[in-house]
């Protein structure tokens, strides 16, 4: 994208933002709220309107999409209403899951199944998982049969499994011709997929044989037979493959595209790097809310009632947590009372244990991620993070403990802090490592809500060990 283009779709881009965000009255106009408008005001809002549909109409489809998703509920809706229904099933292929309810509404069965049907086989698949299960079924009643059985195949499929992703977009030739009919055929077509850099070789039975490259095919004499210079051993997934998986083979073996299999070696279709940039982008984006304990489904407009139903369950769990960080203080009233200072010193040995644990669950998380994480290495994962752990901790708690010992002219109270720092420290590598690893054996994803955990845990230990130990040392017995 040049300079001038990307300068030109954000001035278009602000002009329809500013438009539906400060005209109340054209929102209400679009969404049919009944309003009370003069001639003069009925002309203006037309104008308006006008303006926002020629911009809107040479948007690219993600380029309208970010635009929805930049505009709260109502604005939105009244952005979509302009969007013609040839255009929206693009649309909605482009926008995020977020906001795909909020789109979809207030349109009706028929108005979905419109939009839909225009799109590639792959597309369609990928919006039918939001689909009722009728919607579904007359969208099923729309296709060829061959493309009907392909569907039926993925449909059932898990989110996360590389059938729900793959292209049905394939060009395919036989083992037993040349080159030079390859190329009358790639000549014939006119076009080929977006993505491709080879032809996937199949027998009779639409069995995977092999692929063909396309700078094969330009760079081989034409009499050449396919069979003579295709890969007979390519790389391929199957339906059931998980697709971070395949994401990660793309990475390694720097693939474009690949072919998807069924048990049987069947050629379903194809994961192209196109695919996997998008399942990346989505898995980020994913993680970054699990971690938090976010619903990935939340959008960042939705309404205040919406936006509380989806994170109820983690703010019940943060509170459950916090009331027991409190109990932990409560049980030490008497130290505290006694030593006002602990009182201003206990949040620095809980927020270092919270950042450290979070550091190890971040690093522990990607790594498992990436099948980096085996049992055979369990202990030396948490050996190692035990031994940063105790080296920052007697190098920082040791700092901490001489300032406090400045502060306070308390020797003994730098001592009880510098001990704390260091145990917390200990603590909260411990669970960091343990808390996902756990996790994934209990086959949930150590992503979700990990950061809340281990900063309950680092809270309470924290103050545990720090007024535990002053109670120890700093009160007279």
């Amino acid at each position: 994208m040049s300079a001038s283009h990307a300068q030109k779709l954000l001035e278009t881009r602000q002009s329809i933002l500013h438009l539906l965000l400060s005209k109340d009255d054209l929102v209400d106009v679009l969404l049919d709220k009944s309003v009370d408008l003069n001639a003069a005001e009925l002309r203006e809002i037309t104008g308006w309107r006008h303006q926002l549909e020629q911009a809107i109409a040479p948007l690219h489809a993600a380029d309208l999409a970010d635009i929805l998703e930049a505009l709260p509920e109502e604005e939105r809706q009244a952005l979509w209403r302009l969007v013609p229904t040839e255009r929206r099933g693009r649309v909605l292929v482009e926008a995020s899951e977020t906001v795909w309810d909020s789109l979809t509404e207030e349109m009706s069965d028929r108005d979905i199944l419109r939009a839909i049907e225009p799109l590639d086989i792959d597309d369609q698949v990928y919006l039918a998982r939001y689909l009722p299960r009728d919607l579904t079924g007359r969208l099923l009643t729309t296709l060829e049969p061959d493309l009907r059985a392909s569907l039926l195949d993925v449909i059932e499929l898990d989110r996360d499994r590389v059938g729900r992703v793959m292209d049905f977009n394939i060009l395919t030739v036989r083992a037993d011709v040349t080159l030079e009919t390859v190329q009358r055929f790639l000549r014939k077509r006119k076009s080929m997929p977006a993505g491709t850099d080879k032809l996937f070789i199949t027998n009779e039975h639409n069995q995977l044989l092999g692929e063909l490259a396309l700078t094969d095919i330009l760079l081989n004499q034409p009499d050449t037979q396919v069979a003579n210079v295709m890969n007979a051993h390519p790389t391929t997934f199957q339906l059931n493959d998980k697709a971070e998986d395949a994401a990660s083979a793309f990475e390694r073996y720097n693939l474009i595209s690949a072919a998807v299999i069924d048990a049987k070696g069947k050629l379903m279709g194809r994961l192209t790097v196109e695919d996997v940039i998008d399942l990346v982008n989505e898995e980020n984006e994913s993680n970054i809310r699990k971690m938090g304990g976010i619903s990935q489904e939340e959008d960042v407009f939705a309404p205040v009632r919406k936006a509380v139903r989806k994170r109820w369950t983690w703010l019940a769990i943060n509170l459950c947590t916090a009331f027991i960080a409190s109990r932990v203080i409560g049980l030490f009233e008497a130290t505290i009372s006694q030593l006002v200072a602990l009182a201003t010193l206990m949040p620095i040995v809980a927020g270092i244990g919270g950042n450290t644990g979070n550091q190890t669950i971040t690093m522990i998380v990607r790594a498992l991620a990436l099948h980096q994480v085996e049992p055979g290495n369990f202990s030396f994962l948490i050996l190692r993070e035990l031994g940063v752990a105790l080296i920052n901790g007697l190098f920082w708690g040791s700092i901490m403990g001489a300032l406090t010992w400045l502060m306070y002219d308390n020797l003994q109270l730098g001592g009880v802090m510098m001990l704390a720092m260091l145990l917390n420290l200990l603590l909260a590598a411990l669970m960091g490592v343990l808390i996902p690893l756990l996790m994934t054996k209990m086959k949930r994803d150590p992503a979700v809500g990990s950061s809340v955990l281990i900063t309950a845990l680092t809270d309470t230990g924290g103050f545990f060990i720090f007024l535990g130990l002053a109670t120890i040392f700093l009160l007279p017995h």
